[in-house]
């Protein structure tokens, strides 16, 4: 993975919160990157590109709780991030609460035997209870 370019300077705000993501990650024991990876069903790269303040691509807000309690957040790293997150992106976080509001479903799978199939399946139950529920919801 390169640098970017000059020209795609990265906003003070992400920097500062990729900065509290970048610590956080080296203070915790090794495999940390990879077991966040898994369970956001990325890629380790994705987990540099958005923790590196040199790279200019925001961390997704879906991900954000997610990242705190897999990386185990103390609640002054919490604050810090999302003081720059919401400066960074103002109306991002309540968007994302609001389009979040819901309720929790637990559902019995079948184990594939593989952590990728796994994710996968996962990924996919995850996108078509979204989907329905917004079909549903225009009914």
């Amino acid at each position: 993975m390169s640098l970017p370019d000059k020209a795609e300077a990265v906003p003070p705000h992400v920097d500062a919160y990729k900065r509290v993501l970048q610590q956080v990650l080296d203070s915790r024991p090794s495999g940390m990157r990879q077991r966040l990876a898994e369970a956001l069903g990325k890629n380790r790269s994705f987990i540099s590109l958005i923790s590196n303040p040199a790279y200019p691509t925001p961390i997704p807000v879906q991900h954000v709780e997610r990242i705190f309690e897999i990386c185990h957040f103390s609640q002054k790293e919490k604050e810090q991030f999302l003081a720059s997150y919401r400066r960074a992106h103002p109306r991002r976080l309540q968007l994302h609460r609001e389009r979040e509001a819901g309720r929790r479903l637990t559902l019995e799978v079948p184990d594939l035997g593989d952590p990728a199939a796994n994710r996968k399946l996962d990924a996919i139950l995850a996108e078509l209870a979204t989907k329905l529920a917004q079909l549903l919801k225009g009914s």
